[in-house]
């Protein structure tokens, strides 16, 4: 079985003895016997301060619903939201801590905003003379395979901060090491390693218990697509938040799901099948509206390439659509479409694109990273 950073304890407690500590988690911040990371060093170490992710400590907290400042019922302790105004902790927030510990799992996609999180923490302990800690989780989706392009100048996000792939095949902990190296945050770092873990495991190789990351991230197969459907949320198609299967099925009230299904097989993409589905949303896009689209059914996952599917689906329900189809208007004035934060520059949005050639165009930015990455391994 694999033993996450937080369980090698001779690795962190005589380091933090003595230390005050702030912490940021989720409820994905558990030990073997599912006990909090926060009830973990409450008891063995000086833990002054929370501080709370996209969907908050508890993870009680929707997708893009901000978290405001509040008491931790169970310990009294407070917690400082590091979603919506202040992503980057302040000097005032980090006054009374000497380290900030970090211990929440990752899904493996360079969309989600805990990896972000992480990074703005980074940044701020570079800036007040902090230690940043982090205790290390498997990717759950491997630690090998890399996928898509880089964030281009101008497109950075909460999204996508840093020039990663969408499949960046690193621990959290690795990740924290290149982006303290490769994008100069240079902050005091200090990784808590895991045992037992290898690269080409998924999540249910590792004999962990899955706890959900996120509302919409109910199962490992869920972060194995992924980075297929995500790319979805800059659109008017549904990519199954509302449903069971958020990002396992998409569709749309206009589209044609036996179409839809025969098209997607026919082109004969690795590890993948597809099959017409029927569902209606409870919120997000299109509440109470019967959808029609397809579920993505992984049948190998060692040949499935996930950002090659989400290219192909979306190229395929854009032509299926015609005019019914459209990329979401940015959320504010200044800010761009979703769409382009999401695939991390404009390209998509502004060109009729072959999904063949975007990816082997991708191909290429992925191949150079999985280069580079490989001096920030740990196992």
């Amino acid at each position: 079985m694999v033993r996450t950073g937080i369980e090698n304890t001779g690795e962190w407690a005589d380091f933090l003895k003595g230390k005050r500590v702030g912490l940021i988690t989720n409820p994905t911040g558990v030990d073997l016997s599912l006990r909090s990371t926060i009830d973990i060093l409450k008891e063995k170490t000086a833990l002054v301060r929370l501080f709370s992710p996209e969907h908050g400590v508890r993870g009680d907290i929707q997708a893009g619903d901000m978290v405001n400042f509040y008491v931790d019922e169970k310990t009294s302790l407070p917690v400082f939201s590091l979603y919506g105004k202040n992503k980057k902790p302040s000097e005032e927030m980090l006054k009374d801590i000497d380290v900030l510990a970090f211990d929440i799992q990752d899904v493996g996609s360079r969309l989600y905003t805990y990896l972000y999180t992480m990074s703005y923490c980074m940044q701020s302990c570079a800036d007040y003379k902090k230690t940043f800690l982090v205790f290390d989780r498997p990717n759950p989706i491997g630690g090998s395979k890399v996928e898509g392009n880089l964030v281009k100048p101008g497109f950075t996000s909460f999204v996508g901060l840093h020039p990663i792939p969408y499949r960046y095949g690193l621990t959290i902990g690795e990740a924290a090491l290149l982006f303290n190296q490769e994008f100069h945050i240079s902050c005091d770092l200090k990784v808590i390693p895991m045992t037992g873990w290898e690269r080409t495991m998924y999540y249910e190789d590792t004999g962990l218990p899955w706890i959900m990351p996120s509302p919409n991230m109910p199962t490992v197969e869920t972060a194995v697509v992924y980075n297929s459907t995500c790319i979805l949320e800059g659109t008017n198609i549904s990519e199954g938040r509302g449903t069971a299967k958020p990002f396992e099925i998409a569709g749309a009230p206009w589209l044609e799901a036996e179409t839809l299904a025969e098209n997607m097989n026919k082109k004969g993409l690795a590890g993948i099948l597809f099959r017409p589905v029927y569902f209606t949303p409870t919120f997000s896009k299109h509440v109470g509206a019967l959808c029609r689209g397809v579920q993505l059914h992984v049948t190998d996952r060692k040949s499935f390439c996930a950002v090659e599917t989400g290219l192909h689906l979306l190229e395929e329900i854009k032509r299926l659509s015609g005019e019914k189809f459209s990329y979401n208007a940015p959320y504010s004035s200044s800010g761009k479409p979703m769409i382009d934060y999401n695939t991390g520059d404009d390209f998509i949005r502004t060109h009729d694109f072959s999904a063949k050639e975007v990816y082997e165009m991708w191909a290429v930015e992925a191949e150079e990273f999985a280069k580079r990455k490989q001096k920030y391994h740990l196992y």
